[in-house]
């Protein structure tokens, strides 16, 4: 399901009241034994925080990153693994329970000798549905009955979500789509990368096609078909670029006038087959994409199409067949990702069972793990975080009177929501059962479906979370003007209650700020104070904003990755001046603090070297080259190093707090560092 939100991808905590020099006796939570202290922090700021820690924590061989936040992850993946397992070790949990019901998911995921004896027979009446198939009718029948039937999601993105200029509905939104691997560049450059790429997407192709019957030949042929659509498909899809600007994706159109476009696809047809009445208009985020679908389904045999929803069953199957699919499936990733060994069954399990039933399973994690505290302290500190930002938007130099009003309105209206939603899914309807592995997940996707459906027609449920209690991670979501922190990031190591202010404010203030932030960062600062996408700047002010955007941008575009590949500052825009006015923020609040005005040092680092070293070690971290050079393209999140210091080297704080000077490499003019909010 399509969620319009923001994630920080990275790790929060909660905040501290006050700080206790006493604590710090015990623990250095500034360690200098992670640090480089060769280094100059006006040099490499990143190696200088966090140097000796990175050399001494390679990525581990089931991973493809290792850093801070994976440590926190780590600890979740472990504790849920701990719950799942009792979960299903508990025979006496009554049926339709909520530990009856997670055991049962787990337990039937964990047998491997059941999942191993039906190899490929849990998809083979798909498969014959498929090659049943007539005529383009037929073709597109298919594509509209393997969401309803939870089997996957072939040409084109389809979801419920609201209208961004009417946040108070709900309605059907069509996306672009159909292609299997991550970025459209992949089908469309030949660097080296992206041709190997395609190699090992064709080898998975014929291993799946074989493994389902077909010999070497038919399998070449039938990967060849598939690729040949995709990269049509990939030629008419928007970048991930144009993808960021809200108006560009918005386009509405009458059923009738949709089915205009598009000779071959008559919509309301595709609406009821998609279960979808009552619904007389539809949003589309790439009306060019539709008709280039539509014209490839006159020009491309309906044998082939055949061929492609073919795949589409055998790609959605893979990982949750026997294990010449799942091993198929890990090698295919693998190129991709530079993955030295698969991750264990039991912790891909637990995850599956997080993503699958993630809102009984985090009743379970919320009775062990988040503490009545949390949330007071997590409460205390967005307070503290949004009046920090008041501070900020008041004092601004660049914006009018008029626009800093209708900027303060949208952060009073901001919604904070912690921990896990005040009312659970109840997955009412949904059969899971300890015997059938396969068919839970495929009831699970024909729950999810109807779940996602049955909200037209009705109000917009705010009480609804993006991300399940146990994520390591925290959102944004514009249309919402909320920031939502799940369970699973509350906790050590990126909050500690025996830490003082600078760690805590430089940790989890900053990440909080972030939140903040997106509301007022390239894209979410289109949306008004209720979520609606609506301007309401003055234009001199918009032209002001713009400018620095750009300034931004271009120093992130100047980062080098890997050999030539930078960072896309166009892409990560978002997440950079999410990181620059949170982290800014969160140093205004710190100030605010009895530690952050005095000058004692702690473990011989003063407060304001401590707030920037903490900020620094949230984004330390080791990555495989195969993972970064995907992630560039995909990924709107810079890479940590360039998080580390892309913020900073615009704050005259750094500059004070470790004595950079022109000559330093990080060094920027007063005059040239970016103030934005």
């Amino acid at each position: 399901m399509h969620t319009n939100l923001k994630s920080l991808f990275a790790v929060c905590g909660m905040l501290a009241v006050g700080y206790s020099a006493q604590s710090q006796s015990t623990t250095k939570f500034i360690d200098p034994a992670n640090m480089d202290l060769s280094v100059k922090p006006g040099d490499d700021f990143y190696q200088y925080a966090s140097g000796t820690w990175i050399k001494n924590n390679p990525v581990p061989a089931k991973e493809t990153r290792w850093g801070s936040f994976n440590l926190l992850r780590d600890f979740n993946i472990n504790a849920v693994k701990g719950l799942v397992e009792a979960a299903a070790a508990d025979q006496s949990a009554p049926a339709g329970s909520v530990t009856r019901r997670v055991g049962d998911f787990y337990a039937a995921a964990m047998d491997s000798a059941a999942i191993e004896k039906l190899g490929y027979q849990p998809i083979k009446a798909d498969l014959a549905t498929v090659k049943a198939i007539k005529d383009l009718k037929g073709v597109l029948m298919q594509a509209t009955l393997m969401r309803t039937s939870g089997i996957g999601s072939p040409m084109f993105g389809f979801y419920v979500g609201q209208d961004r200029k009417n946040v108070t509905k709900y309605m059907v939104q069509f996306s672009q789509g159909g292609t299997t691997l991550p970025d459209r560049d992949y089908y469309l450059k030949d660097d080296s990368r992206s041709v190997k790429i395609r190699g090992a997407y064709t080898e998975y192709m014929v291993s799946l096609f074989t493994l389902t019957g077909g010999t070497a030949d038919e399998a070449t042929r039938k990967a060849t078909t598939v690729m040949a659509i995709e990269k049509q498909l990939a030629q008419a899809q928007m970048s991930r670029v144009e993808q960021r600007d809200p108006y560009k994706t918005y386009n509405k159109f009458t059923v009738a006038a949709f089915s205009k476009t598009t000779p071959n696809i008559n919509w309301s047809t595709m609406l009821n087959n998609l279960k979808v009445t009552g619904q007389d208009t539809v949003l589309v985020s790439a009306p060019k994409f539709f008709v280039t679908l539509d014209a490839m389904l006159k020009s491309v045999p309906v044998a082939d199409w055949k061929t492609y929803l073919e795949w589409n069953v055998l790609k959605s199957a893979a990982p949750n067949l026997s294990s010449p699919f799942v091993n198929a499936s890990f090698a295919f990733s693998q190129a991709q990702s530079g993955q030295k060994v698969q991750t264990p069954r039991w912790q891909r399990m637990s995850q599956l069972t997080d993503g699958t039933i993630g809102e009984l399973l985090g009743q379970l994690y919320v009775a062990k793990y988040f503490k009545p505290e949390a949330k007071l302290r997590m409460t205390e500190l967005i307070d503290n975080l949004r009046k920090a930002f008041e501070i900020r938007i008041k004092n601004l130099d660049w914006m009018s009177a008029a626009t800093k009003e209708k900027a303060l309105a949208k952060l009073h209206a901001f919604v904070p929501k912690i921990g896990y939603p005040e009312k659970w899914k109840t997955y009412d309807g949904l059969q899971i059962r300890r015997e059938t592995y396969f068919q839970n997940l495929r009831n699970a996707g024909v729950w999810g479906y109807n779940d996602m459906i049955r909200q037209l027609g009705k109000p917009v449920d705010r009480m609804r979370f993006g991300m399940t209690p146990p994520t390591v991670n925290a959102y944004y979501s514009p249309t919402m003007n909320e920031i939502v922190f799940p369970a699973g990031i509350l906790q050590f190591p990126f909050f500690d209650p025996n830490a003082d202010d600078a760690v805590n404010y430089g940790g989890i203030g900053a990440v909080i700020g972030h939140e903040m932030s997106h509301g007022f960062d390239d894209s979410g600062s289109q949306y008004d104070k209720d979520g609606n996408l609506r301007n309401w700047w003055t234009d001199e002010d918009k032209q002001k904003f713009e400018a620095k955007t750009k300034a931004l941008g271009e120093q992130f575009d100047a980062y080098t990755v890997l050999d030539t590949i930078h960072v896309i500052g166009k892409l990560t825009m978002g997440e950079n001046i999410g990181d620059l006015g949170g982290l800014n923020a969160a140093y205004t609040a710190f100030k605010l603090t009895k530690q952050g005005q005095s000058t004692e040092k702690i473990d011989g680092f003063t407060p304001d070297q401590r707030f920037f070293l903490s900020w620094a070690q949230v984004w330390r971290g080791n990555i495989l080259d195969e993972t970064a050079a995907q992630l560039i393209k995909t990924d709107p999140h810079s890479p940590g190093p360039y998080r580390t210091i892309g913020a900073p080297v615009n704050m005259d704080a750094w500059y004070e707090a470790f004595d950079v000077k022109p000559g330093d490499k990080l060094y920027k003019k007063p005059e040239d560092r970016i103030r934005m909010w």
